[in-house]
Formats: structure tokens, sequence, C-alpha cells
């Protein structure tokens, strides 16, 4: 015979079995919250569910399951009986059906491939059309093979319907219908076993999906992921799935790589998920199944299907990149909140390709496409035509702008060969260190300042080469307008003899801006158009000996760097650091930033490293993929182009330098060391405020840095003594730069 506790769990079963029925409709659910003067996030400390969930029920995208259901109708029941609705007649929800609601729609439109070549294949450019709407059904759909299989799948669970995103802003009401859920989703699996996908703003939606051909087949087909284009020659994103450790072992997966496959950055071909996805019908990019493995089938007519997994568990999301490096978030981020935060970077940026450095590079490739659509007047038919200002082809290499493993250098120079500035464009960021003067270790500080996103700040307004060069020979005459590489002698400019502002400056306690370690150039070197200009504004002749220069030229970067910059400033303002703030209250803003919002700090590390990769991949090195001076993938791009890098890194170099000369003549300070874009300065005090120079009305010195958020401005890195930098090179025996080891935040600097 039973015992009273076991008859009493039947029945608790059997009212939990009956509660799946009897909930008010969403709307009510969320009236009887509000008049009662409770918030979502109470609802969900009492019943230990999220705060989206709650918001998922009054919205009506999810339903809660057992035990958290019943125990939910419970509470609006009692809502209910003391704040009964003005309408006697309020609606309650009918009895969830065997088939869940499901949303249907129709096939998405043909949109253009007017855009950069696809990956996974090629289809001919279409004329650009017009997404359809979608249709939202909460009724029963017409049986079909894909419909049967993903309501069967959900039916089993008891009050389990398929959820529908809301719009909830007027920008989401204007978003494209076919990615009504987001451009991308987490893919977890809760210890009951239910697979689900995570997606931005909480929503949450059920994965019948049984493997990884079913899940990207199940993505394409009914979760409707992706985002639109940010170009209108370009073509949208790839919707992206982040696998945790719970679904790789669900799909057959390994959570952890051998050393083989780390080193390979990929599953063997023999293994049984990746044979999986070959009898499906799938393919992979040449990358194979790595920690961002993509996924594809042939087009359908111009639309493209293919679905990105970034695998979290294989650092698909570097630390260095995407996390704390001191104290890594990411692997115990709650799904809803990672999909929050990648989704957020989506919406500013840009859905992810990669690493924040190929995002970063794919970001200027999706601004300015290098093809477009284009009507043939003769037959009428749209063909691929190229955009003017964009990078639309690979070019022939230049051998002084190439590294040393580059295929053109093969048999040019003895193995192991340092080239010399004569023979190789030297343009990288600043490296350099001077002693200090007796009167400067006579000061107690040294305060470092860090230019906030410097090298995107220095691709603003740069004017780049599109097209391959030409070579001028003959001692040409030089011509700013005109992007490329010149021999030149600059050894003849003397720093001391520049006036700025009616004063001349101490040469000697500056760094050159000719060459990354400061020192003065000894005879003819390669430099990059702005170096050149630099020394024409300084006031000296120049007679390059030859160049190889791009007569087709423009702002490529400009809209790349207001992107970013955009998401930049957005981002800090969520950690209250605004750009009206300076001074002081700049400081303290930026002082407790990451306790406002730690999330937002995640992604203030993630834009700073998009802007800083994304000019690094322009000249990507050989990974060892091939043998020394061997054609190796990166130089297949349009996008590898290490004469643009050059032009940013020069620009950026000499931009500083300008800042440094104005400073110096206005406040007569000079800096002890600079790494990259981090500045040193001997101060009376441990802050900025006591070195950076003001005008008299308390406003900084025009053309000097000035402390702010914007991109270009400065901000405090970190102080040490004077003392301590003594210690420092008396234990080394030399002088070195300590620019970046001044940091008060571990994650300052390191060129941003």
């Amino acid at each position: 015979m039973s015992t009273e506790n076991e008859l009493f769990s039947a029945v608790d079963a059997l009212l939990e079995q009956v509660a799946q029925d009897d909930l008010p409709a969403p709307a009510e659910r969320k009236r009887l919250r509000e008049v009662a003067g409770l918030s979502q996030a109470q609802i969900a400390a009492a019943l230990d569910a999220r705060r989206e969930a709650v918001g998922n029920w009054e919205s009506g995208r999810t339903e809660p399951r057992p035990p958290k259901r019943a125990a939910y109708a419970r509470l609006l029941e009692g809502l209910a009986a003391r704040f009964p609705a003005p309408d006697a007649d309020v609606p309650v929800a009918a009895p969830a059906p065997v088939v869940p609601e499901t949303v249907t729609s129709p096939a998405p439109a043909p949109e253009p491939t007017s855009g950069p070549v696809p990956e996974p294949t090629s289809a001919p450019a279409a004329e650009p059309t017009p997404a359809a709407p979608v249709a939202v059904s909460s009724s029963r759909p017409a049986a079909n093979s894909t419909t049967t299989r993903s309501s069967n799948a959900t039916s089993q669970r008891p009050g389990a319907k398929k959820a529908v995103a809301k719009k909830t802003t007027a920008a989401a009401a204007a978003a494209d219908p076919r990615f009504e859920n987001g451009p991308l989703a987490v893919i977890d699996v809760d210890e009951g076993g239910q697979v689900s996908a995570y997606c931005v703003g909480g929503l949450v939606l059920d994965v019948p999906a049984k493997s990884i051909p079913a899940l990207v087949d199940w993505t394409l087909a009914e979760a409707r992921l992706g985002q639109a284009r940010l170009h209108r020659n370009g073509r949208d994103a790839d919707p992206i799935l982040v696998l945790t450790a719970s679904a790789l072992e669900r799909y057959g997966l390994p959570t952890v790589l051998s050393e083989e496959e780390r080193r390979a950055s990929r599953l063997p071909d023999s293994h049984k998920v990746v044979k999986q996805i070959a009898k499906a019908g799938l393919q992979l990019t040449q990358r194979g199944f790595g920690p961002w493995a993509r996924l594809f089938r042939a087009p359908e007519g111009a639309r493209r299907r293919c679905v990105q997994l970034c695998v979290l568990p294989w650092n698909a999301l570097d630390a260095r990149e995407w996390d704390r490096k001191d104290a890594p978030q990411l692997p115990s981020m709650h799904p809803a909140d990672l999909a929050q935060y990648l989704g957020l970077y989506a919406q500013r940026v840009m859905t992810p390709r990669g690493t924040t450095a190929t995002t970063g590079l794919e970001l200027m490739v999706a601004l300015r496409p290098p093809t477009r659509a284009e009507k043939d007047p003769a037959d009428g038919e749209f063909k691929r035509a190229l955009n003017a200002d964009a990078l639309t082809q690979v070019y022939d290499m230049v051998e002084c702008e190439v590294p040393d493993e580059h295929p053109v250098l093969k048999g040019r120079f003895a193995r192991h060969h340092q080239r010399t500035p004569a023979e190789m464009l030297l343009e990288e960021p600043y490296d350099w260190c001077r002693p200090l003067t007796d009167e400067e270790c006579m000061v107690p500080y040294l305060v470092a300042v860090d230019i906030n996103m410097s090298f995107a700040a220095a691709a603003n307004g740069l004017t780049v080469g599109l097209n391959g060069p030409t070579h001028l020979t003959g001692n040409p005459t030089f011509d700013a307008t005109l992007p490329g590489s010149w021999l030149v002698d600059l050894s003849h400019v003397d720093l001391s003899r520049v006036p700025v502002n009616g004063r001349t400056v101490d040469g000697d306690r500056l760094p050159s801006p000719f060459t990354p370690k400061g020192d003065r150039p000894t005879g003819p070197a390669w430099y990059a158009t702005p170096t050149v200009a630099y020394a024409v504004e300084l006031g000296f002749e120049v007679a390059p000996v030859e160049a190889y220069v791009r007569t087709r030229a423009g702002r490529y970067l400009d809209s790349w760097y207001k992107r970013l910059r955009d998401a930049y400033v957005v981002t800090m303002a969520d950690m209250g650091v605004t750009t009206d703030l300076g001074g002081s209250e700049f400081l303290e803003a930026m002082a407790r930033r990451k306790d406002v919002d730690p999330a937002m700090a995640l992604l203030e590390t993630a834009i700073k490293a998009t802007a800083k990769g994304g000019i690094g991949k322009l000249r990507q090195r050989s990974r060892g993929q091939v043998p020394y001076y061997e054609p190796y993938p990166a130089l297949k791009r349009e996008t590898w182009r290490p004469d643009i890098r050059a032009a940013v890194l020069a620009n950026q170099r000499v931009g500083l330098h300008r800042k440094l000369m104005k400073t110096a003549a206005a406040a007569d300070l000079y800096p002890t060391s600079i790494g990259t874009d981090a500045i040193v300065y001997p101060s009376p005090g441990p802050s900025p405020l006591d070195i950076l120079p003001h005008t008299p009305e308390g406003r900084p010195v025009p053309g000097t840095f000035r402390l702010g958020v914007s991109p270009g401005m400065v901000k405090w890195q970190g102080t040490r003594t004077v003392l301590w930098a003594e210690e420092q090179f008396e234990e080394r025996g030399e002088v070195f730069n300590i620019a970046n080891l001044i940091k008060t935040d571990p994650s300052a600097g390191e060129g941003e």
C-alpha cells in the first residue's frame, strides 16, 4: 500500500500536469505583476528562474516548465484574486495543443551576391530584391516534413512551444524579418537534456536537432538567425551558433582537442562528426572543423545557405581579445548573458567572423564591398561590376613592402639576412626609451597616458592606394597625394631647428619621427607617404630616389573607422564614460567603469582588439602553413595590402610625434619612453592632470594631448615612481622601454 507521502506526491504530479493549461494569457500575467508592484526580478528570485525567463513568459515567447509552471500558476492565481481585471472576461489561455505554436514563413527572397565572393561558392549576380514579409501563425501549420519533425520533437515536452520574437523597440520593428531572432545563438543543453538556443534579448528557442547536420539545417530553415548587410552592395551575415561544452557532448564532439588537433586547429577528416557532415551533403570550408567552422550547402539561386559554428571550449573566443586575460569570465558565463554580449558586439560592430582581427578585416569588406550588381544595357541582365572605392583584386607585390617570407623575395637575399631600411619598408609603432636627465630624476613620478583607439584614429581621413603599384624612377618629385612607398634620405632632419608656435624644442629629448626606435636615420630608407609628408610639414626638403605609388586612391578606411568609433563611444557611455566629461570627472569615470558594467568592459576590450587586429591583418604573416618563400593563404586576399597597413602605422606615429612637439613647445615637457601608443612623462604629481598643458582658461593647449574618451584622445594608463624606474634600469643594467610596464589597469595600453 502506498504511503501518505507517496500519495501526496502523485497528487502533486497530477496538479502540475493540470497546471500546464491554466495560465492566464501573457498580457494578463504582465498586468497582474505590475498591478501588484512586483518586478520581474522578484518573481524570478521566488521561482528560482532567470529574469529573462519571466519576461519571456509575459511576452508569450516561451512557457514555464514543471515544476516552475505550477508555482507560477499558483502565484498568478493568488494575484488574480487580489487584483481582478477591470473587465470580468479576462482571457485565459487555451489548453496547450499537442502541436505547439509554430512560426511559418515563406522562403527568403533572393538577395544580390554582388558583394564579396562567398567563401563556399559563387553565384551569378542578382538584382537587389526587398525581403518578403514573414507570416507568423499561432495556429497549426500545414504539415510538411520539416515542421513535423520539429513539432514532434517539441511536443514530447508538456507545455513546450516555439518562441516567437517580439519587436519591443522601433529599431527592432524595422529590422529584417528574416533575422528576427538576432544574429546568433548560444547552443546549450540543460540538466534534463533539453537543447536550447539562447538568442539576443533573452529569447530562448527549443532545438530539436539530434546531430550537427540537423542543427545546421534547423538553423537555415527555422531559426531565423543572421544579420542584414551593412552596405547595400554587400551580403547578409551568416548565422552564428556558439557551442558550449554541454552542446559538444550532446553532438558527439570532444570538449578538449588533442595536441595534434590543436596544432592543426581542426578535427581530422576521420572524425565521426566530420563524416556525418559529409554524408548529409554539407560542406566545410578549407579550414575544416575547427574553433570557427563554416558549414554550407550549395546556394539556392542567389541565397547563401551557410552557418558558422563558434566552438567555445576550443578557444574560439580567445581571452586576449574577447575576455579578461587575468580573470576569464566567458567559460562560466550563462548562455543567455553570452548571447547578449556577442549580440551587442554584432549590433555595434558586426557578426563575429572569427578572431577579432579577422572580424576587423571583414568589417572593411562589409562596408566597402568590392563588387555590385549592374544591369548590362545590351541584354538587360545583371552582372558583377567593380566598385571604385574598394579593394577589388590582388595586385603584384612590391619587394620593399612585403615581409621576409614572401615569395617575391625568393632568391633575393641570403637566408637569415636582416634587411636594411633601404631594402625594407619599416613603418612600425614607437618602441623608444631614453635615459632620464638629472633634472628629471629629481621629479617624483612617471605618468603614462595612452591614446584611445590609436590605430583606428590614424586610419580616419587617411588616403590609401586602391590599385596596383606604379614604379617611379629617376629621382621623382614627391607628391603627398600619391599613397605608396618612397626611397628617400631624411637624415638631415634636425628637430631642434623646427620652430613650433614661435619656439624651438630640445630635439635630443624627442624621438625621431622617422624610425620606430626613435633613432635618427643614417641614410636613404623606404618610407610611406605620411612619413615623407611630415618631413615636408616640418620644413625640410625631400629628394626621393625612387618610389612605388598607387594612382587610384581613396579614404577606404573612413567608414570602418566611424563604425568602430561609434561602437566604442556608445559602449564607454554605457559604463558612464561620456564625451562631455573632462579632467577629474573623466578620470573618475574611467576608474570605476568596469565595476559599473563588467559585460560592457568585455565589449570595450573586443572593440579595441578589432580595430588593432584589423589593421594588422592587412599584412598577415605566414603561420607556418607552407615552407618559407612559398605562397600562403592570406596572399590570395584582395585585402592583403601591406602598403595600407604601413600608411596607417606611419600616420599613427607621425601624428603622435606632432603632439609631442606641441607639448614640448607649450610646457617644456618631454617624454621619457613610448610604447606603441603609451607615452610616459616625468611629473610632479601622480595624475595626468599634473602634466598635460592647459591654457590660462583651463582648456587643453591646442594640438597637445587631451584627456577624453574619443579615439585619438588620451586616458590615464598608470603611474610609477622615478625611484622604481631607476631600480628597473639598475636591475637590467641598461635603459629599456618601461612604457608598457607602467599600468594601473593590466588591460590598458598594448597598442589599442
